[in-house]
């Protein structure tokens, strides 16, 4: 498969390469810190920010993109079907 972008270098605006699927956890950490967090089906999200604090976002829609370096998705989190995108 040819990539014509494989010479470039990836910043935070440039498409993602990889995705994970996320599990709320209070404990847990994501493994990788995501460039973004794809929301399924719609909730409120709650996180722990990358630089620290928490911050809990409400009434997102299904197919939502929030654009977070999070470093935890809480359980307190309605949200589901949550991807990490790296």
């Amino acid at each position: 498969m040819s990539d014509q972008y494989q010479d470039m270098a990836s910043g935070l605006t440039a498409p993602a390469s990889g995705a994970y699927s996320v599990t709320p956890s209070d404990s847990a950490a994501l493994s990788i810190v995501p460039r973004a967090l794809y929301i399924g089906i719609g909730g409120s999200l709650s996180v722990e920010m990358k630089w620290g604090g928490i911050v809990t976002f409400q009434n997102l829609p299904d197919g939502a993109l929030i654009p977070i370096r999070a470093v935890k998705v809480l359980a307190a989190s309605t949200a589901s079907a949550i991807v990490g995108l790296y």
